[in-house]
């Protein structure tokens, strides 16, 4: 059962770390394409209402480009992002978020040197940016770059020992390196920073190393904190079943497929554990639903064939 973690998350999104341009009278358009509780939907209109104005110049217009290139790449529109992110940056060179952000849509294009470029601008620029130094880090693992990676997440935590997404980055490589000790104390910390996410990820690491109890545990306080969402259910429930408790992981699937009935893996698993239980009725319901959501689950399509049904 022992695998090893990928990176959860390839690059913070981090919009709580844009730096703002100069406060001035702005209007609504002005406040919703700063304001760090705009959606991607609401920020984009609003930044591009004031870029469309004409009311803005130098680093405020700067600014503009910038958070509407954020939304854009919040959208996965990265090649009008990156139009927007090139604009930012003629308009003032020193605006290290500019740099911070388009080396982000680089990065999800996948073009890793020239993120990693853009990251050392930022950083150049602005020297304590500690999103640009756990993004940079990212990039630098998608090289290969294990050591710089590292040495990245941890300049990020120095910067910002509240960065809990370095934190986060920095456990999950130490948990592929085998270093257990350093990603479980690194969870540790995350969980004070982000309970669910911190949660969530210790729990796996306890579930790769087979302390079923354990991840069980840390399941639960995510059930606790968050009831409407559906991870902490169907992880419980999949070490519920690991376990040979059928029942209690059908109970935790019932209600991750309540939350997020999209998942095809809780179909198919809650359809396993009927199967188990004797509910053959209801264990081919539930593998027909995985495979029309995944037709490519092999094992589930084997399984319906096993209790022969036509596929």
């Amino acid at each position: 059962m022992r695998t090893f973690l990928l990176m959860a998350a390839l690059l913070a999104i981090g919009l709580a770390m844009l730096a703002r341009p100069a406060a001035a009278e702005g209007g609504p358009d002005w406040d919703a394409c700063v304001s760090l509780s705009s959606n991607p939907d609401q920020r984009v209109a609003a930044c591009t209402a004031v870029i469309d104005g004409k009311s803005e110049t130098g680093s405020r217009l700067a600014g503009a480009y910038c958070l509407r290139g954020h939304g854009l790449t919040e959208q996965r529109k990265l090649d009008a992002a990156l139009s927007d992110l090139d604009e930012a940056v003629l308009l003032d060179l020193a605006y290290a978020c500019a740099y911070s952000n388009r080396g982000r849509v680089y990065a999800f294009k996948h073009d890793l040197d020239r993120a990693i470029s853009d990251y050392d601008e930022a950083i150049r620029l602005k020297p304590t940016f500690a999103l640009a130094y756990n993004n940079r880090g990212d990039a630098k693992l998608g090289k290969g770059d294990v050591s710089g990676a590292i040495a990245d997440f941890d300049a990020a935590i120095k910067a910002d020992p509240t960065l809990a997404i370095a934190y986060n980055n920095r456990g999950h490589l130490y948990f592929r390196l085998r270093d257990t000790a350093h990603a479980l104390a690194d969870y540790a910390v995350l969980i004070k920073l982000d309970p669910i996410r911190g949660y969530l990820a210790r729990g796996d690491a306890y579930r790769d190393t087979d302390q079923l109890d354990r991840a069980i545990a840390d399941y639960a306080e995510v059930i606790k904190l968050a009831p409407e969402d559906a991870r902490g259910w169907r992880n419980r429930g999949s070490m519920r079943l690991f376990k040979g408790d059928n029942k209690g992981g059908v109970a935790d699937y019932d209600k991750a497929l309540q939350y997020d009935p999209a998942d095809a893996y809780s179909w198919n698993n809650r359809g396993q554990a009927k199967l188990r239980l004797g509910d053959r009725g209801g264990a081919i319901a539930d593998l027909r639903k995985a495979l029309e959501l995944s037709p490519d689950m092999s094992t589930t399509r084997d399984a319906l064939r096993k209790l022969g049904v036509t596929i």
